[in-house]
């Protein structure tokens, strides 16, 4: 349990790195492995893998080593999937933006050809792979590449709305974790997809706030508000409030299986508390700065709080 903590941790700061633009390896260096792993963001694949494991270890009795590794391999196939088809529908687009000009496509390191085939190779080995452990998850998995690729993407240069619908795939891998262990999907799992689901909102505004001249340069419009104000950032602190209150329903005993103690919900209270104290200093400032402190925050409210969900199932 405590390597898997760290692991998290770990896995969680290298996507911050990957979102702050802190790794320059794949632009200083390229290579076929650099550009594998840029292709299908790896970094934000495992962190979405650790997601999934951390909904099947809330949602089994006893832990199959069989079944936790398959889910992360077919997890890892998805979402490595679902980011080629993105890079490839949005490489003109891409090569207009600082954060990803450098991305191979764009550069020309490799062709779409080649991008297409790792991203359907992908695909089929996501979906049997998933399939194995049981159609529920394999079916979810696929709604989540479909909505990601075909309705996702394509809206991001069209309405801020586009943010809602890649919340759905966004909060699917936490509740996908839980359908692989019982193969159902009920009140339990439906919980843990609406607290992934609501978090989304302000940690994306978040990024969408400190890199909007970037994605103007692109035509992506991800504020609400379609613009940096006060309506955008007193939206991101009422879902960050709708985020703090779904995290601890499973205190009160309406969810099923899935239940939290006293403790731990009020761990994951203080956690909500300091991600909705960087919510309210954005409203306050209106700056990249703070912005940028809130999406930190929200990377470690979310890894702290699956953490904190799975360690109290095993101690309670």
């Amino acid at each position: 349990m405590l390597l898997w903590s760290i692991f998290a941790l770990a896995i969680q700061n290298a996507l911050v790195n990957t979102i702050l633009g802190r790794s320059k390896t794949a632009v200083e260096h390229p290579s076929i492995i650099s550009d594998f792993k840029e292709i299908t963001k790896m970094r934000l694949a495992l962190s979405v893998v650790f997601s999934s494991i951390a909904g099947y270890l809330l949602g089994v009795d006893t832990v199959d080593f069989k079944t936790l590794i398959l889910l992360a391999l077919g997890g890892y196939f998805m979402v490595g999937a679902s980011n080629a088809f993105n890079q490839i529908i949005e490489k003109d687009l891409d090569a207009l933006m600082d954060r990803t000009k450098n991305r191979p496509i764009p550069v020309g390191r490799m062709s779409v050809n080649t991008a297409f085939v790792i991203a359907s190779v992908f695909t089929l080995l996501g979906i049997i792979i998933l399939y194995t452990i049981n159609k529920q998850t394999a079916m979810f998995g696929a709604i989540s590449i479909f909505i990601y690729t075909c309705v996702y993407t394509p809206l991001k240069t069209k309405t801020p709305i586009s943010v809602f619908v890649g919340a759905i795939p966004g909060a699917i891998p936490f509740m996908l974790g839980w359908v692989a262990a019982t193969d159902n999907f009920g009140i339990e799992p439906g919980t843990l997809f609406a607290l992934q689901f609501f978090w989304q909102f302000p940690h994306f505004w978040a990024i969408g706030w400190f890199l909007f001249e970037d994605y103007k340069k692109g035509g992506f419009f991800m504020l609400p508000t379609g613009k940096q104000d006060k309506g955008t950032a007193v939206q991101i602190i009422m879902y960050t409030i709708w985020t703090i209150l779904v995290s601890i329903i499973p205190v009160f005993g309406f969810t099923g299986d899935l239940n939290l103690s006293i403790i731990a919900a009020i761990i994951v209270l203080i956690l909500g508390l300091g991600m909705l104290y960087y919510a309210i200093q954005l409203f306050k400032k209106m700056t990249e700065q703070a912005a940028k402190q809130l999406m930190l925050s929200s990377v470690f409210y979310i890894t702290l709080v699956q953490i904190v969900y799975v360690v109290d199932k095993f101690i309670s």
